[in-house]
């Protein structure tokens, strides 16, 4: 059996795609590996939020999938659209790792608490700069794109004073000596399915292909996780261009999903929590939703959505 991974040219979604294929290739499995450019990798000198917020990184690869020129897809599941289009579809969540934001910077003792007006941040996330906005009003950003590599040499040119990143992706790439700071997970909560990797198919991929991917590659209580994730954000219709934050848990056998959303200012930012039975993790994370919803979410909502 060959299977044919397609993926993002990046050093990082590359990474990512040897690791699924190294994973099928110890089961007696052949694999292809085919580089795709997104419109994410083209257009660099625009922020995430204005070239907007659906598919950015994955349209492209969608549609090799549609015309069967490759077998799955790889993405970072935060990168993954809360709603797939006709004939796609999910089927594996890699064990999720560290899910924490994280401060990387060439200063040992860089500390975001210590920043004043003089320090430069660098960040291509709305949601990161939103939080800074709240929680450290003093610490300035601005947007930097291109891949990990190009980050961390504009970094060491001095562009800038920090960085901050997703763990999984510093880790993956050997930079984690440059953290100086883990953000914790109950304020500076993480993009919905940061940490995992996730597989994209076609809904006519072979049943035996199909079923490989999902038994070999597919972790159960991230998943779970990952289910109640995307239900919250497909419900509060988040994106790229939209501080949302939302990380789901397994604590005693039950899940604990905590999320939110921030006003682009930082003054205005709603969080709830809910604990339920994992079996529900969809309406779980739906309910979550709706009750930010209730709370004012939708205000907050059609706020960004007249100014991004």
């Amino acid at each position: 059996m060959l299977i044919k991974i397609g993926t993002r040219g990046s050093q990082l979604a590359l990474w990512q795609a040897h690791f699924i294929a190294e994973i099928l290739q110890k089961n007696d499995i052949q694999t292809e590996i085919i580089a795709i450019e997104t419109k994410g990798d083209k257009i660099l000198h625009k922020s995430l939020a204005k070239i907007g917020s659906k598919g950015v990184f994955t349209a492209e690869l969608e549609e090799q999938l549609h015309n069967h020129t490759i077998d799955i897809a790889v993405h970072s599941a935060k990168d993954v659209q809360s709603e797939l289009a006709e004939g796609l579809e999910l089927i594996a969540f890699t064990e999720r790792e560290i899910a924490n934001d994280v401060v990387i910077s060439f200063n040992k003792n860089a500390r975001l608490s210590q920043f004043d007006s003089t320090y430069l941040v660098g960040t291509s996330s709305t949601r990161r700069v939103a939080m800074l906005r709240h929680y450290y009003p003093n610490v300035r950003t601005s947007d930097v794109r291109g891949n990990l590599q190009n980050r961390m040499k504009k970094l060491e040119k001095g562009d800038f004073d920090a960085l901050i990143l997703a763990y999984a992706g510093v880790k993956r790439m050997k930079f984690d000596q440059y953290i100086v700071e883990e953000m914790p997970l109950d304020t500076f909560t993480p993009a919905v399915g940061q940490g995992s990797i996730a597989i994209e198919c076609s809904t006519d991929l072979a049943l035996e292909k199909r079923e490989a991917v999902r038994a070999l590659v597919n972790h159960s209580l991230t998943e779970t996780c990952l289910l109640a994730e995307r239900a919250f954000l497909r419900t509060l219709q988040g994106g790229c261009s939209v501080p949302v934050f939302g990380l789901a848990q397994m604590l005693d056998n039950q899940l604990k999903i905590n999320g939110g959303i921030i006003s682009l200012n930082g003054k205005n930012m709603l969080r709830e929590e809910l604990l339920g039975n994992p079996s529900d993790a969809v309406q779980i994370g739906t309910q979550l939703a709706q009750t930010l919803i209730e709370a004012g979410a939708d205000k907050i909502l059609q706020e960004i959505k007249g100014t991004v």
